[in-house]
């Protein structure tokens, strides 16, 4: 269980860093009041009886972390009882939380709307986690990114997939998804390294599909998202009008110059491209894994490559993503030097963690240290903004004005 705070709490840590600031501001504490931060300032103290003051030495404080691009539940367990794989998704978002990911946008699995219970059960103080967005589940074309069990649907009219294949189909889906809790839509608007129907260079819908799709969202006031490694992919859902790309990897200049003319925001996901692709050699790391897979990013792995730091070179928003899930989420950190190496800097990967990333959820009251902001905060040792591999070392994390973590635990 959390600690709960007292109702008037002060921080103080050696740099404090805003959320958009081109530098940390030494001696600068921040005062949180029920919840939500009420001053920042030097020296400050707590003001009521019950205060208390939280001194974190040589860390630096940051606003609580946000990740795009999650997914909480396996989806390898989709034909698995809804009860086990929910079971399955508790100790993650602790682990996430405890990373300091205060929230996340969870973008489904492919069949069961379950990250929508997950949420409720969050906000409702049942289960320890970040805050949550959700789009239910992908919505595939047949043969496409989301159609996870072909063999099952070809053996025994068993569909695993939220699949809809034009117009009639995808707005009754689309409408679905909302009826289910949806804040966002996704969808597969191209192929996966892991897809068992498609390759990633396939594109998942015709261009009046998914601009029906992104017209039946917004009929009900939900932002898309869009699955799509490829030029042609990624070009018809900008131009469909989604509100954010997912990966984009395999991507030109021109395409991700589209991308920043249209104001969509890119959630990169390189790690978890870096994961497999920094491995194909290793044998043991492939034991039990999908030979297709392994394939998949060797044919791929020197174009990935040479694609990579073409996002930092671009004007393109971006937001961070892990999509850990396809990685062990204790590693979704790992973002954040990843996109380093790869021509960030360190002020460009933590903005997307906390103030772009609250900009692409529409959360205003997220990503900033200050006045009337909530109080997601979370602290490193050392200055992330002279070194990101410290973002690996968080030991302390308040969600909503209550202490998550604070080292020692």
């Amino acid at each position: 269980m959390p600690a709960r705070s007292p109702a008037d709490v002060v921080l103080r840590a050696e740099l404090l860093w805003d959320g958009t600031a081109e530098r940390p501001a030494e001696g600068v504490d921040v005062r949180v009041h029920h919840g939500h931060i009420v001053e920042t300032g030097h020296r400050l103290r707590p003001r009521t009886p019950d205060g208390t003051l939280i001194e974190l030495p040589g860390h630096t404080l940051l606003p609580g972390l946000i990740d795009c691009h999650v997914h909480v539940l396996d989806d390898t367990h989709d034909t698995e009882a809804v009860a086990y794989q929910a079971v399955r998704a508790v100790p993650v978002l602790r682990t996430l939380l405890r990373h300091g990911f205060t929230t996340i946008r969870d973008l489904g699995s492919a069949d069961q709307p379950l990250n929508v219970s997950l949420k409720r059960a969050v906000d409702e103080g049942h289960l320890p986690g970040p805050r949550m967005l959700v789009a239910p589940n992908i919505i595939s074309a047949h043969g496409g990114h989301g159609d996870k069990e072909p063999r099952l649907a070809e053996r025994y009219h068993q569909i695993v997939g939220t699949l809809a294949d034009g117009a009639d189909a995808i707005l009754r889906t689309v409408r679905a998804q909302a009826r289910a809790g949806a804040d966002w839509i996704k969808f597969a608007a191209g192929g996966g390294f892991s897809s068992p129907s498609d390759c990633v260079t396939d594109v998942g819908y015709t261009q009046h599909e998914m601009d029906l799709l992104v017209a039946a969202a917004a009929d009900r006031g939900l932002p898309v998202a869009a699955h799509a490694f490829t030029d042609e992919a990624v070009r018809r859902a900008v131009r469909a009008g989604v509100h954010s790309v997912e990966h984009a990897c395999l991507t030109g200049p021109d395409t991700l110059a589209l991308i920043a003319e249209r104001d969509v925001f890119l959630v990169p996901t390189h790690y978890a491209q870096r994961y497999y692709v920094d491995r194909l050699v290793d044998d043991a790391f492939w034991q039990g894994r999908s030979a297709s897979l392994r394939e998949s990013y060797a044919t791929h792995a020197d174009r990935l490559r040479r694609h990579f730091p073409l996002v930092a070179d671009s004007r393109v928003r971006v937001a961070y993503g892990s999509d850990a899930g396809m990685f062990p989420h204790e590693e979704s950190w790992r973002e954040f030097p990843t996109l380093v190496e790869h021509g960030f800097s360190p002020l460009q990967a933590l903005r997307a963690a906390t103030s772009h990333a609250a900009e692409l959820l529409r959360q205003p009251g997220l990503g900033r240290i200050r006045p009337g902001a909530l109080a997601d905060l979370v602290a490193v040792p050392g200055d992330p903004l002279s070194d990101t591999d410290v973002m690996g070392h968080v030991d302390f994390v308040m969600q909503n004005g209550e202490v998550r973590r604070r080292h020692p635990d």
